[in-house]
């Protein structure tokens, strides 16, 4: 039987092996694929993946970039600029917060997939989230594959393989991929920005380099990094030491002309959504231009989107000593926490001992001193940007602009190690194998370890559990308004309009209540409640509501002259709900306190 002889053969030897191998590894990426969601999945835990994928839902539904996650602040920015002063809270609000592109994303993807927004009682997995996650898992899968390209290219397979694999392992990697954030996107546009510089680069040292080649490469770098700027605003801080590598790279009689190519795209692209912004808000990038104002002396914690009306004066009159100490106590934190444990493997201290060793290869130097240069840069961005989300969720959240760079660190960490291993006396070349298997082994534990038991939960509990999240929104109707201080989740889980719980209940809740649009329920979740009760609660920032929540909980009873009397008993001591009328009997349902 020739035909079958030659086919074993193909096999074994040929172009059918190199075939059977990459189905093998397919099949072995979808087995982990399938294994850590099984087990591991968690669902949304973050405000900032709830809001992107609301403000999503509203663009698949044609209601362009709104938001039912209504921020106090926003409002104000809204009303301020509007000649009308009318604050758009009884219509469609702009969202303000979110940068476009992953929402527009998520947005589209929303309509080719079958999404369904209705989640029952005992559901912990919420198919939307679900699917969103599939969608990242398959950036996070193209990021691995852009890293093993441009790693063969910078240096060969060995290195190549060795830094997929390892990025493939990082278990922070995969929860940021199941979060729900825009961060395995993000990777992906970086990645492709990087070789687009490597290009630039290669072509700029020929002796015979063609300036069209040249601006392909810059002009292609600046729209990758535009779109960069509109998946994540403090992204676009990138063009500083990206254009300081198209400036450096270039020849004299190219630079100019060079940088020009590279940053009049990455404008272009920006732009629309910045005359987007100014038009309804008088600001360039909305409430996210004043994160460099949050979390400061005279701003802690959440308090600027909390006002309904901010002093302005007193915001611009946070002086550079506030700052400077906002730099000092974060940029300490990054440098002591954030940075050792970039990417959750130890390849990231090969790629620190790696920066004693000098590379022959030119592209390779320039590369390397560009992601230094960019960490170094981006340390103080993420310490200047930092606010109360980074303190909500430590390691998952927008704010960690540092892991965007753990694949390149990751490229150059296996590079080292390569390097070593082959300055190693090994007696026979099998050992050079298990070496690196031990090796690639290490670098994959803090993932292994997580397929041990105990097993998580998939619901953020708490404060977060779609059924009742969605429940609670659901007793008020779609043109009335409730308060919570999960606005987001209501308006992801509820479809229902959510403004954010006011920094006191007495002035700004009715200024909003009497003014603006009444306020038709009131929902408390763990993120008041479980709150420290001396510090914060009695004496703090929350004192107004820690107050108002101790009458409720200790008197029984809502304090005198608040509008909201009744109360859905089937929450406390958990959460407090309060309505302007018993809603949750029209229905004749209740829900049961969760274990």
């Amino acid at each position: 039987m020739p035909g079958l002889q030659e086919f074993i053969q193909k096999l074994d030897e040929g172009s059918g092996a190199k075939i059977l191998k990459w189905v093998v590894l397919g099949l072995f990426v979808l087995g982990v694929i399938i294994a850590y969601d099984m087990r591991e999945y968690k669902s949304f835990g973050t405000a900032e993946a709830m809001d992107a994928a609301q403000v999503a839902r509203n663009v698949s539904e044609g209601n362009g970039f709104t938001t039912q996650n209504i921020r106090l602040f926003s409002l104000y920015l809204v009303s301020k600029h509007r000649t009308d002063h009318s604050p758009l809270i009884r219509e469609a609000h702009p969202d303000l917060a979110n940068a476009p592109l992953y929402p527009a994303l998520l947005g589209g993807y929303m309509k080719l997939a079958p999404f369904n927004f209705e989640t029952q009682k005992d559901e912990w997995r919420y198919q939307p989230e679900v699917l969103i996650a599939l969608l990242n898992q398959l950036f996070f899968l193209l990021a691995i594959l852009m890293v093993f390209r441009l790693a063969k290219r910078l240096f060969d397979a060995p290195v190549a393989w060795c830094s997929a694999f390892v990025m493939f392992g990082s278990d922070l990697l995969w929860r940021f991929s199941v979060s729900g954030l825009s961060t395995s996107f993000l990777i992906v546009i970086l990645l492709g920005l990087i070789e687009c510089l490597v290009r630039y680069d290669e072509e700029a040292r020929q002796e015979s380099s063609q300036i069209r080649k040249l601006l392909l490469w810059a002009g292609l770098g600046g729209v990758l990094l535009g779109l960069g700027a509109l998946t994540r605003y403090a992204f676009g801080w990138f063009v500083v030491p990206t254009t300081l590598f198209v400036l450096l790279t270039s020849k004299p009689q190219h630079r100019i002309m060079a940088a020009a190519a590279f940053i009049l795209p990455f404008i272009l692209v920006l732009t629309p959504w910045m005359i987007r912004n100014y038009q309804v808000s008088g600001t360039l990038f909305g409430t996210a231009g004043y994160a460099v104002m949050q979390d400061t002396v005279r701003l802690p914690d959440n308090l600027l989107e909390r006002l309904l009306k901010p002093d302005f004066e007193k915001l611009h009159s946070v002086d550079i000593e506030d700052y400077f100490r906002k730099f000092l106590v974060n940029s300490g934190q990054i440098l002591q926490n954030d940075l050792p444990k970039l990417g959750g493997s130890w390849l990231t201290a090969f790629f620190l001992v790696g920066l004693m060793i000098p590379f022959k290869n030119p592209s390779i130097s320039r590369l390397r001193l560009l992601v230094v240069s960019s960490l170094l840069w981006m340390v103080i961005i993420q310490a200047l940007g930092r606010t109360h989300l980074t303190a909500d969720s430590p390691d998952i959240n927008t704010e960690n602009l540092l892991v965007l760079f753990a694949p390149l660190i990751f490229i150059f960490g296996a590079a080292l190690f390569f390097i070593l291993l082959d300055h190693m006396d090994l007696p026979f070349p099998e050992l050079r194998r298990l070496v690196i298997g031990i090796a690639m082994a290490l670098a994959c534990f803090p993932l292994i370890f997580t397929f041990l038991p105990p097993r998580s939960y998939a619901a953020a509990w708490p404060p977060y559990y779609p059924w009742l999240n969605q429940r609670a929104a659901r007793w008020v109707d779609k043109n009335e308004l409730i308060m919570s201080d999960i606005p987001w989740a209501v308006a992801w889980y509820g479809q229902r309009k959510a403004v954010w719980l006011t920094q006191d209940c007495t002035e700004d809740f009715f200024g909003l209540n009497d003014h603006l649009k009444s306020v038709n329920a009131l929902y408390l979740t763990q993120v008041t409640m479980d709150q420290r009760f001396q510090s914060r609660l009695m004496t703090g920032p929350e004192r107004p509501w820690g107050r108002f929540i101790l009458e409720c909980l200790s008197a029984g009873k809502v304090p005198s002259g608040f509008p909201l009397k009744r109360a859905w008993s089937d929450l406390f001591p958990e959460q407090i709900y309060l309505a302007d009328w018993e809603r949750w009997k029209k229905t004749g349902a209740g829900v049961k306190k969760k274990e």
